[in-house]
């Protein structure tokens, strides 16, 4: 089909299940609970809680600047990417030439190679709209804690229900920043599949382990171990 092989629908079946399966791990599955990301959302919760108690929330606004200033980045960061992607579609036979002149490369028909790049794009446009969506819910957020009592009604019912609320849009923004960032890790390994197949699946092997190990088996994952959070 359109110049590819067997073991390139191979290759393009272990990059979908390697995403899916990372997303199971560290969000739904079993082990969630113990992966870097959901400790650090109990931080998250546990920042909240704390900005109750201060008059005065200038850190907790200078807290929340920096992660919109961060997903800000990344979802600009982004477009760029889309847009680099797409100029390789006016320049398919050139740069599809240049590859074809390195070592270890597998040949590639224009129609193929055509189909990698759009597929590169879709990825960077999933990050663009997990960036922007996480950007957009930090800006909810940071209305959220403006929204907080002051710390004299921290023990009323409203006040409790506002922090539950900053608390839960909060996680909701990471946890799309993480979506994106993943799309970035995965969208490296997918580059391999412009050289050959077999460095796809290696590609994609590397990534998913890489990021495993940064989520349960890393220095800053060991950071909470004494939490007795699982």
């Amino acid at each position: 089909m359109a110049g590819f092989a067997t073991i390139d629908a191979i290759a393009l079946i272990f990059f979908v299940a390697a995403w899916i399966a990372y997303h199971v791990a560290v969000e739904v599955g079993p082990h969630a609970a113990g992966s870097l990301n959901a400790r650090m959302n109990i931080r998250r919760a546990r920042w909240i809680e704390e900005s109750v108690q201060r008059e005065n929330r200038i850190i907790d606004t200078q807290v929340m600047n920096g992660l919109q200033n961060g997903t800000a980045f990344f979802a600009s960061t982004s477009l760029i990417a889309i847009g680099g992607a797409l100029s390789l579609l006016q320049a398919t036979d050139r740069v599809a030439q240049i590859f074809a002149d390195l070592p270890f490369v597998t040949e590639s028909t224009r129609a193929a190679w055509e189909i990698k790049v759009i597929g590169l794009a879709v990825i960077f446009a999933y990050a663009f709209f997990k960036f922007s969506w996480s950007y957009r819910l930090f800006n909810y957020c940071a209305i959220l804690l403006g929204a907080i009592p002051a710390a004299r009604h921290q023990d009323l019912p409203e006040t409790k229900a506002a922090v539950q609320e900053t608390i839960a849009m909060n996680i909701a923004a990471g946890q799309h920043f993480n979506r994106g960032q993943r799309a970035f890790f995965f969208a490296l390994a997918y580059l391999g599949w412009f050289l050959s197949p077999w460095l796809f699946l290696i590609a994609t092997a590397a990534v998913l382990t890489v990021m495993w190990r940064r989520q349960f088996a890393s220095d800053s994952s060991r950071v909470f171990r004494g939490d007795g959070k699982a």
